[in-house]
């Protein structure tokens, strides 16, 4: 076990070829919520990114960089930020994504919330809640991704799929995350059925969403039908009483 942080909370960013957002994204986590500690998880970027947190980090030590040896999908990223913030002791571990679409305004209210619960979730769908500069296909995508998590999981809340969440160390660990499957972007609606299994306390709080300035989506037709897959089997999963 390494030695443990005196810092209670953890901000987990993933990374690839996100050169262009990383100082802006940094400089804004700090000024909304300059007692957290930063993890920047690159997959290999080959754009420069993981050096440029690299430097980051020599300057600033709130910062850590965690490298990885090539792209191996956010859920996985997401994965081992989490094993990294709680072999560290934090208690309380923020994931959000470098790309600027969530604010990180927002975290003051998440890690304020969190502490008369177990999961803050950064919503897009409920009161007050919104996406900027999304197309119909994006949009429509994004609905139908919602019903089907409810439909299949039972799932109450309103926004499945969003990945700006507050998590508590101790859900975590009861979550097991050596038990977590998804590699990619069905990660989000993994953890948040493991954690409605595991009795979480959820918190929704409305987010405007805002769809990335500089760089391009990873989001392809690959992940869509991970998506779907990782739907089916945790459903199998519960019914068999796997989870």
């Amino acid at each position: 076990m390494k030695s443990k942080s005196n810092n209670k909370s953890i901000v987990v960013v993933p990374t690839y070829n996100e050169k262009g957002n990383l100082p802006t994204v940094y400089e804004k986590i700090f000024k909304a919520a300059g007692a957290c500690h930063l993890l920047i998880v690159d997959d290999n970027s080959p754009d420069g990114t993981g050096q440029l947190a690299d430097q980051i980090a020599r300057k600033d030590k709130r910062v850590a960089v965690l490298h990885r040896r090539g792209k191996m999908g956010l859920g996985s990223a997401y994965v081992a930020g989490m094993r990294y913030a709680l072999e560290k002791g934090y208690q309380n571990v923020i994931a959000m994504d470098a790309d600027l679409s969530h604010d990180p305004e927002n975290l003051p209210k998440m890690l304020g919330l969190i502490r008369r619960c177990d999961l803050v979730i950064g919503s897009r769908y409920v009161k007050d809640g919104g996406m900027v500069n999304w197309n119909a296909r994006r949009f429509l995508i994004s609905q139908l991704a919602n019903l089907y998590c409810r439909a299949f999981l039972g799932l109450n809340q309103a926004d499945c799929s969003g990945g700006f969440k507050c998590y508590r160390a101790d859900l975590l660990r009861k979550i097991g995350l050596s038990n977590v499957f998804a590699q990619g972007y069905s990660f989000q609606v993994e953890i948040l059925f493991r954690a409605v299994r595991a009795k979480a306390r959820v918190m929704e709080i409305p987010i405007v969403f805002v769809n990335r300035h500089v760089g391009e989506s990873k989001l392809n037709f690959k992940e869509l039908r991970e998506f779907g897959w990782t739907v089916l089997k945790l459903k199998w999963f519960s019914l068999t009483g796997k989870v």
